[in-house]
């Protein structure tokens, strides 16, 4: 029998590899437009999104407490649950980053929380409000990205349409600068949250915290920070030419209202009175570049792709819930 301090530590460790591997994973979603339009080389990008990652991670704590309390009972999320959903969520991570298809870390979280927590329970454990409502932001802020990518763009070319192509570009390739910086520090202040969440049910499961108490403490906060923008900083290539190419071909006009879309919805559901979701950054990015490319014309963007994109999408959820659901299993024999 495994003591609950180890058990702890094991948590703290993988959700900590969890958003290492989330920062090189969606390095993609924050640089990816500004390296392929050149705006900012490959090297500066990766740099500029670690730091803003960092800042954004300390920003706030609504999502973390969301996390925390909104998918399942926290008197549910015993250590084995937690670390079961973890290590779904890594083991997903790391097949779609090999392979080279931005999924949603966002998405596999909480699938593999939802996974572990019926398997040990059943589906009665589901805060079935919550989850209800994390989904719907999950669902539709890609299509809110879509739709806000297409009228920026769409604004950007009434009013930039009597420029030259050259002076547009070398305008906006400075501008780029400033959307990515914006788009890091989103991302930051959401993704980096659900860890923070996660490492805090570990916590109250633990008896170290009330469950009164949902908002992290002080050392996850910047345990996260960090940990996200280590994993950053290591960047995530295969994904970076998926979404800064395959997508839709994109000047650095194209990029700006990309990134600035993203960053709207992002910020958006992260600071929200009331709402305080958690999005993904990567279906909100993908769901950006299509609006922005279908403003150009329809046929711009490249669908094939973006059909693989949502096949991949719609997996994440119920794949990692059967692979944490499997972990469960197992960790509840051998802890």
């Amino acid at each position: 029998m495994t003591s609950i301090g180890m058990l702890l530590v094991i948590v703290v460790f993988l959700a900590l590899a969890f958003d290492y591997i989330n920062g090189f994973h969606d390095t993609a979603n924050a640089i990816a437009t500004s390296v392929s339009t050149r705006a900012l080389s490959p090297k500066r990008a990766v740099i500029l999104a670690a730091f803003l990652n960092l800042f954004g991670a300390l920003y706030s704590t609504g999502v973390a407490q969301t996390i925390a309390k909104d998918i399942v009972s926290p008197k549910y999320a015993t250590q084995e649950v937690v670390i079961a959903a973890l290590l779904s969520a890594i083991v997903w991570n790391l097949l779609t980053w090999y392979i080279g298809i931005p999924s949603s870390s966002s998405h596999a979280i909480i699938g593999g929380m939802a996974g572990a927590a019926v398997a040990k329970a059943g589906f009665s454990v589901l805060h079935w409000q919550g989850l209800g409502k994390i989904l719907a932001a999950l669902i539709f802020s890609p299509i809110v990205g879509m739709v806000l990518g297409f009228i920026i763009m769409k604004s950007l070319s009434f009013f930039f349409g009597g420029f030259t192509p050259s002076r547009v570009n070398n305008g906006f390739k400075k501008m780029q600068i400033l959307s990515a910086g914006l788009l890091a520090f989103n991302h930051g202040s959401n993704d980096a949250q659900k860890s923070m969440g996660i490492i805090t049910m570990a916590l109250i499961a633990a008896g170290l915290q009330a469950q009164t108490v949902l908002g992290p403490p002080l050392w996850v906060k910047f345990a996260c920070a960090f940990a996200m923008a280590a994993g950053t900083a290591a960047g995530g290539w295969k994904i970076i030419r998926t979404m800064g190419g395959k997508i839709f071909k994109l000047e650095p006009i194209n990029g700006f209202a990309a990134d600035l879309s993203s960053s709207i919805v992002i910020w958006s559901a992260t600071v929200f009175p009331g709402l305080h979701l958690p999005v993904s950054t990567t279906h909100v990015v993908s769901g950006s570049i299509m609006g922005v490319g279908s403003a150009k014309r329809v046929s711009a963007v490249r669908w094939g792709v973006a059909q693989q994109m949502l096949v991949a999408w719609l997996v994440t959820i119920p794949t990692t819930s059967l692979l944490a659901a499997t972990f469960y299993f197992g960790l509840s024999k051998i802890l």
